[in-house]
């Protein structure tokens, strides 16, 4: 094969030099041909055209924001140079969705702030702003670094087609396609598109609906079709099958309509006012930069809404006195929501003026039904904040809001508020205020009584749209006996913020008249709204001001009522969701003897003609999901670490453990109320009518309860926090201490039912796999480097060794109760567990 390839290589080159020689032979070659005339004929003119030419007399016009021309099917903006590098939000919204994507009508898709900017050779560029890192002063140096270091992406480039009709001050361009089309800027996300299995998008199906403009925004509503292939058929050998809408598979593609809102944000931006962690406010920021800095400076400010007084109240406003706001802010009610939950709706929005008024502000928030029959006011427009209903089985309802990112400044908010959160509110009263009100004994409550759990929720997502978060430390103001105290609730409510979980009060008995058992706007809300809306001098700049506001923070440092205790994200129990009072254990005991009233009446409550038990069923699953509530509150106490953020003037630490008697006060509980069976909860009559015994959940939370009090990060905290503080409540005082009532049976050499077997066999286990390596691992390799995927690795710890040491003790007192133990179950088990902690501790025998 070589041989014959480099044969033919040799004749070609043979070839190419006989060719060559023969040329080199020629002496007068033969002259080419003369070149043909060449005609010119002129480029067509491009660029910019005569105005009239582009909007010519057949143009629909609207002068706002920017000036919008319809010219047959075309639209045209003439964004005059006034407008040009101004900060625009850009927002978009769902306006019809397609069904069975969890998405729905009046949804935010994106937002990002644009600037109109000329670009070279007659071309506008819309540039896409990052607000990443920030020149406070403009006019220093190290603006242009951070220039240079900032460069906005141009989010899409259009060309002129004509300068304004009278003063050439203003430029027109062709938005037709671009509306039409997939941009990002004023269409999905990829992330979004991925979520609902949408491919490309499809021209001939997509269309601008309409445009319209207004003094200081503009609307565009648009249908978009895209390609949609349906979803994969489930795997026969499991797994999750592709996601996909149910459209998908019967057109294969998907219509949405969406709104994009282009307003225009304030000149000057907003006074910040910056972030405090001891005030639970959401919060944007930005790196800032100046030339005197010795270090960069991350600027974190609250976000919230502009509220000033009118130009003639100033002064009454300066002495402190009580003044409507220049621009009051108003929240509508979407049309779609049924007629009857409207009113109560309103009355949700509107017992936040009470707050307000704190903070120096009258009739400062307002709830309005949406004027259904003006054509000029769209539910998208990005000057109106409205509550939108949602046709959905979701038991929920969300408080977002769409914010200036230069100064926290809120311009609008549209919440969620889908039609299934009835649902919930019912179960929720039904299992925790049952005992208490009459009311909430059956499966329908009365509209009266839904309403105002409607009001409820609805007060408590709009402080969300006000910028406050979760306070779940809140209820733990609340001493535990005083939720039982009328005059206290009548006052307070059971939590200080309606901005906790705390759901209703499930500690109050039947016995102590307490009837108000729904939350309300209190003493923390309307701290919280004072700091961030009441006035500070204006002759204050930003670091100033948080001086001032650092010290209305320590004047209350003393009160519990004014703590935000966050969102329940560290380890510290003061601060849970769904928990009352400042005892879990306490607020616990009361709560389950509320629940055994509620188990005892049951069958009675959820009963209704031909319902086949699918209303016990739910009931008693709720039931149980209260109890197992109370303990994971009572848990989080063992190895808690309360956390009180404080500023570097006051004093005491931010850090300590919980006190060493609340701990043992939460073994003690589950003791009691856990690892005693409660017969009360595992009521036959009810079990049998609900579900077949091939499965018993108090088994399983039995197990659940074991492998979280034993977890690794729990234990490690205890570690860590005995190195810090001698007082600290030990892992060893937790096992002696857990012994006592897992191990009850062994010095009272009794019987061991079928639960506590179960329950001892947990014990058994997670302390081995805590030994174990290979039992306990919950790490993966990777390249010879293990990730450790559940907390601190124990065998580095004293744990390990703690736990060797209590198990080989256990293992002792087993083997000492044996020959006393008469039950043949009981001695079985024993004589198991004793072999497995023997392998365990000795594996090679």
């Amino acid at each position: 094969m070589q041989y014959l390839f480099k044969k033919q290589l040799l004749m070609a080159v043979a070839t190419m030099l006989t060719i060559t020689l023969s040329a080199q032979k020629k002496k007068t070659p033969t002259p080419a041909p003369p070149p043909a005339p060449v005609t010119v004929v002129p480029a067509p003119k491009t660029g910019p055209k005569p105005f009239k030419e582009v909007i010519t007399s057949k143009a629909v016009s609207a002068s706002g924001l920017f000036t919008v021309h319809r010219v047959e099917d075309k639209w045209y903006f003439e964004l005059p140079d006034s407008i040009l590098n101004k900060d625009i939000m850009a927002i978009t919204r769902f306006s019809k969705v397609a069904a069975g994507g969890a998405a729905y009508g009046g949804e935010l898709v994106n937002q990002q702030v644009i600037r109109w900017e000329k670009g070279p050779s007659n071309n506008m560029f819309m540039r896409v702003v990052t607000t990443v890192s920030v020149a406070k002063d403009s006019a220093s140096p190290i603006f242009q670094a951070v220039r240079n270091s900032n460069l906005d992406p141009i989010g899409a480039a259009f060309d002129v087609k004509a300068f304004g009709k009278d003063s050439g001050k203003a430029v027109v361009i062709d938005v037709t396609d671009f509306f039409k089309g997939d941009n990002q800027v004023v269409s999905l996300s990829p992330a979004a598109k991925r979520a609902l299995n949408l491919g490309g998008i499809l021209s001939d199906r997509s269309y601008i609906d309409t445009i319209k403009t207004f003094p200081i925004n503009a609307e565009v509503r648009t249908v978009k079709t895209f390609g949609a292939s349906p979803p994969a058929a489930p795997s026969p050998f499991g797994g999750p099958s592709q996601s996909g809408l149910p459209a998908a598979s019967a057109a294969g593609a998907v219509t949405l309509e969406l709104n994009n809102s282009f307003i225009l944000l304030p000149a000057k931006p907003m006074r910040k006012r910056l972030f405090d962690s001891r005030v639970g406010y959401f919060a944007d920021d930005y790196t800032e930069y100046s030339d005197n800095q010795q270090k960069v400076q991350n600027s974190v400010f609250a976000v919230r809404w502009r509220l000033e007084p009118k130009e003639e109240d100033r002064e009454k406003w300066k002495k402190g006195e009580l003044v409507e706001p220049k621009k009051p802010i108003v929240y509508y009610i979407d049309p779609a929501t049924p007629k009857k939950w409207r009113s109560y709706l309103i009355q949700g929005i509107n017992d936040w003026n009470a707050a307000f008024e704190q903070a120096g502000f009258k009739n400062a928030i307002m709830g309005k039904d949406w004027p259904e029959n003006d054509s000029s006011m769209s539910l998208e427009d990005a000057r109106y904040s409205v509550l939108r209903y949602f046709a959905s089985d979701v038991q929920n309802a969300y408080g977002p809001n769409v914010h200036d990112p230069r100064s926290g400044e809120i311009i609008e908010s549209h919440i969620g508020w889908y039609h299934n959160v009835m649902n919930l509110l019912h179960d929720w009263y039904f299992i925790q205020a049952a005992p208490s009100d009459e009311r909430a004994r059956k499966m329908k409550f009365d509209d009266s009584l839904m309403g105002q759990l409607v009001r409820f929720v609805s007060s408590h997502e709009v402080g969300h749209t006000l910028g406050l978060r979760h306070n779940m430390g809140a209820s733990n103001a609340t001493p535990v006996e005083k939720l039982r105290d009328k005059a206290w609730i009548e006052k307070y409510g059971h939590t200080v913020s309606i901005m906790d979980y705390a759901r209703f009060n499930y500690v109050a008995q039947p016995e102590d008249g307490v009837k108000n058992l729904f939350p309300k706007i209190s003493v923390y809300d309307k701290w919280a709204i004072e700091w961030g809306y009441k006035p500070v001098s204006e002759s204050l700049d930003e670091e100033e001001e948080k001086k001032v506001l650092n010290k209305w923070v320590i004047a209350h440092e003393t009160d519990p009522m004014y703590w935000f205790g966050g969102e329940s994200f560290n380890n510290d129990p003061r601060s849970q969701t769904e928990s009352l009072g400042d005892n879990n254990m306490k607020a616990g005991e009361y709560g389950i003897k509320n629940l055994k009233r509620v188990m005892a009446s049951l069958p009675d409550w959820t009963k209704e003609e031909a319902d086949t038990y699918q209303n016990l069923t739910d009931m008693y699953a709720q039931v149980f999901g209260q109890y197992n509530r109370y303990i994971g509150h009572v848990l989080k106490n063992i190895g808690g670490i309360y956390e009180t953020f404080k500023s570097s003037d006051q004093k005491g630490d931010v850090y300590k453990p919980a006190p060493k008697a609340v701990q043992k006060e939460a073994v003690d509980f589950l003791g009691k109320q856990v690892f005693t069976t409660p017969s009360w909860l595992l009521d036959k009559n009810v079990l049998n009518k609900i579900s077949e015994p091939s499965t018993d959940r108090y088994t399983s939370l039995l197990d659940n309860v074991i492998v979280s009090v034993l977890s690794t990060p729990r234990l490690s905290r205890m570690v860590a926090s005995a190195n810090r503080d001698a007082a600290a409540y030990t892992i060893e005082e937790l096992y002696r201490d857990l012994k006592k009532s897992v191990w009850s049976e062994l010095p009272a050499r009794s019987v061991i039912t079928h639960y506590r077997r179960d329950l001892q066999k947990s014990y058994v286990n997670r302390m081995i796999a805590i030994v174990t390596p290979t039992a306990g691992s919950s790490g993966i390799t990777l390249g010879g480097l293990t990730l450790s995927l559940g907390g601190p690795d124990a065998s580095k710890s004293d744990i390990s060794s703690l736990t060797k040491a209590h198990l080989q003790t256990l293992r002792n007192e087993i083997l000492a109760a044996l020959p006393f133990v008469r039950d043949n179950m009981s001695k079985y088990h024993l004589q198991d567990l004793a072999e497995r902690i023997k392998t365990a501790l000795n594996p090679k025998g």
